[in-house]
């Protein structure tokens, strides 16, 4: 599962975009429930934002529970993200992701590819607390192998992903074209640790 990814170098027009936290911090090691980026159409605008990594519905009472992953198998039917399918798309910006393999102990591996950025498929959500709104996210996944993955949209990609007038067909069909060649090494244990963060955690193992 990718359960961690790495947001930590990013271009000015990204930084430019309205919403874009003032203080954004680098991070090598972003885990689930962490406070993560998402860049999200508005008014026919592309806005930046912060939002938890774990998905949490208006309707849920337990924020623990609250869903880091979407499977792009059933996202578009399943009850919890049904309508923020329709309706609340989104892309999580990155540098690369981390996944773990191995029969007996598993390894860390760092996965990127020749572009400096990556863009991954995700749906967000509104909770609302007294005196207070924020956003949730959910990262969506697909089948690699034994393992599961996130889906990288390329530029085109995006602006369907984002745009409310997409199609649900045309969505399915853009979330299962071939992904693009994905280039890896192995890296330290030290990533192991989701409280570790630092340029430490591409360090070759």
């Amino acid at each position: 599962m990718s359960g961690r990814y790495a947001l930590f170098n990013w271009p000015d027009t990204l930084a430019q975009l309205p919403g874009f936290p003032q203080q954004m911090r680098a991070h090598w090691n972003l885990a689930p429930k962490s406070q993560v980026l998402i860049l999200l159409q508005q008014q026919q605008e592309l806005q930046a934002s912060t939002a938890l990594w774990g998905f949490t519905s208006e309707w849920m009472t337990d924020l623990t529970r609250a869903v880091a992953h979407a499977r792009v198998e059933t996202v578009s039917t399943q009850p919890m993200f049904k309508k923020a399918w329709r309706n609340q798309r989104c892309l999580l910006p990155a540098n690369g992701f981390f996944e773990w393999r191995g029969q007996h102990r598993k390894h860390p591996f760092w996965l990127y590819t020749e572009e400096p950025m990556l863009y991954f498929a995700a749906l967000w959500d509104v909770y609302v607390l007294p005196g207070r709104n924020y956003y949730s996210v959910a990262m969506l996944t697909q089948q690699a192998a034994s393992l599961r993955r996130p889906i990288l949209l390329n530029a085109e990609q995006q602006s369907l992903w984002l745009n409310p007038q997409t199609s649900d067909a045309e969505l399915l069909e853009l979330l299962a074209r071939a992904q693009p060649q994905l280039r890896e090494r192995r890296v330290s244990t030290l990533i192991n640790d989701p409280l570790v963060d630092g340029p430490h955690c591409l360090d070759v193992g």
